[in-house]
């Protein structure tokens, strides 16, 4: 699953319009137009229709995090930085590779959810996880515990997300 996908599928799952996109990627400090956002919402082309999406953007791990990022700004508000406390910078982005394990970080902070209802939104989309190894997608790398999130779980979230928030 590629990034444009990821994207394709939280907007769709949690039904956001086009001008609320434009405003979570500012959000998330990427400036982007309702034009430039059809062209990340166009899906991936296959092989033998290439010519047909030349130019489609495609999303970046940073432009995902700053997307993610942006939407907890969205449904949460700005967090205020703690008196006597400097602002805190992101945590680096891993330029290449998976982020699945991000989608189901920054999902759970912006939409508010406990382990439980993650688990829930799993098993609506008929995959049954433990406890256990939902606390692992969400360690940080590195973490003795941590377990990268396949495409399959971040597919079947996404598809459980999209029956929970549109029934």
């Amino acid at each position: 699953m590629d990034n444009n996908d990821i994207v394709i599928r939280v907007r769709y799952a949690l039904d956001i319009k086009d001008t609320d996109m434009v405003e979570i990627f500012e959000l998330g400090g990427v400036e982007v137009t309702k034009e430039e956002i059809q062209k990340i919402l166009t899906k991936s082309p296959d092989s033998y229709e290439e010519e047909l999406y030349s130019d489609q953007i495609k999303v970046n791990n940073v432009m995902l995090d700053s997307f993610f990022n942006g939407f907890i700004v969205f449904k949460r508000g700005k967090q205020d930085p703690k008196p006597g406390q400097p602002d805190t910078p992101a945590a680096p982005v891993k330029k290449s590779g998976n982020m699945n394990n991000t989608l189901l970080k920054k999902l759970k902070i912006a939409l508010q959810l406990t382990s439980e209802e993650m688990l829930d939104i799993f098993e609506k989309a008929g995959l049954t996880i433990t406890k256990g190894e939902l606390s692992a997608f969400l360690r940080k790398e590195g973490h003795k515990n941590y377990k990268e999130c396949l495409d399959k779980y971040a597919r079947n979230f996404l598809k459980g997300l999209a029956i929970h928030y549109r029934g």
